[in-house]
């Protein structure tokens, strides 16, 4: 009971440490708020709002056809505009797409002449324009089959291709990349917080004043980890509700408190590396080196950016390995497909065995450097 009290209030001091520091305390609110939407809104992916301008020669009801099915929330109503006015309002920037639709075109398509239909894309747009060019020529190529099928009185094919896409219909990457982003935060955050108040206790000469204490680096470690770990976990939670719920309407479909439970489990992980780290530097600057060596190995190796299935054979290997990785895989079984605590337990198990592992390591090195300084 001793020893529990002592990392109770070891733990509180280091949270009114961390709030009087108002860098780290102004990084977190930064990392799990306005980097979220920033993240969110600006690496979409997929085709939004792109603006269509439309060249109608024909003025038949094939061509209104087209002009119709272009519709939001993929592109803007198609304006209509002059041929002699394409080129120089797409050099502008104002359009991403024209489309030229030429005179008799309905007509030759009726008579199966196979007639040319002309669409510009603006390439400096490069995933609008690639990705939108496809979404184009699909839309026209449907309402021309449509519209002679009609024409000609001939049924539709039986035989349909539906395309369901699972948990994510409009394929909307920030469903993806503002989750991916907490994610990416816990692991940065929970080795920074905790390597910097290692950090912060020896350039404070504070360490010395604990070692002399009849207290033990057990204890010091594990006040450490339960205090930065609940501040990250506040942070998550805040930012799923808050920030991914609230702002920008992103749904979760699974249980937010058994995924923070994983996240606790995770943060034993992530804060035991922090606390290594921190007995190894000697300084912030020195930390934030050491931090990049580790960090940016784990973030790569984890699955938040690029699927294993996509890495080489030998690196995926690694990979599967590491418990970033298994961390960010049942962190999206449960926010993404639903996942309950029978599905991921493994998971949750093999996070904190290596939890635990890192942990005694940390106390390894704690415990030398401690005996170094007495």
């Amino acid at each position: 009971m001793r020893a529990l009290a002592n990392i109770f209030w070891l733990g509180t001091k280091e949270l009114r440490s961390f709030l009087n520091d108002y860098v780290l305390l102004g990084l977190v609110i930064y990392a799990f708020s306005l980097a979220i939407i920033a993240q969110a809104g600006s690496s979409s992916q997929e085709v939004h709002n792109a603006s269509v301008a439309i060249v109608d020669e024909d003025h038949s009801e094939l061509s209104r056809r087209i002009a119709h099915a272009f519709l939001p929330p993929y592109f803007q109503p198609p304006q209509p505009i002059a041929e002699r006015d394409i080129v120089p309002l797409m050099d502008a920037g104002k359009y991403t797409f024209a489309i030229d639709i030429p005179p008799n075109f309905e007509r030759d398509v009726v008579a199966g002449r196979s007639p040319g239909l002309q669409v510009d894309v603006d390439a400096t747009a490069m995933v609008q324009a690639g990705l939108g060019a496809d979404y184009a020529q699909q839309i026209i190529t449907t309402e021309i089959a449509n519209f002679l099928s009609r024409a000609e009185g001939t049924p539709l094919s039986q035989v349909n291709l539906v395309v369901r896409i699972a948990f994510n219909p409009n394929v909307e990457t920030s469903w993806f990349t503002s989750v991916m982003g907490i994610i990416n935060s816990i692991t940065m955050l929970a080795i920074v917080l905790a390597g910097a108040a290692i950090v912060r206790e020896r350039e404070h000469g504070t360490m010395d004043h604990l070692l002399v204490m009849p207290l033990t680096p057990f204890e010091i470690a594990a006040s450490k980890i339960w205090a930065n770990g609940l501040v990250i976990l506040v942070a998550v939670a805040l930012s799923l509700y808050l920030v991914v719920r609230g702002l920008l309407h992103i749904p979760i479909a699974g249980s937010v408190p058994l995924f923070l439970a994983g996240v606790a489990v995770y943060l034993f992980f992530a804060t035991a590396i922090g606390i290594f780290l921190g007995t190894v530097a000697r300084s912030m600057p020195q930390l934030g080196l050491l931090y990049l060596l580790v960090y940016v190995p784990i973030s790569l190796l984890s699955g938040s950016n690029t699927p294993l299935e996509s890495m080489p054979r030998w690196m995926a290997t690694i990979a599967q390995v590491s418990p970033s990785a298994h961390f960010v895989s049942f962190a999206q079984a449960i926010l993404y497909r639903g996942a309950g605590f029978s599905v991921v337990w493994r998971q949750f198990v093999v996070v904190a065995l290596f939890g635990v592992l890192f942990f005694g390591l940390a106390l390894l090195r704690f415990r030398k450097v401690a005996s170094t300084t007495a």
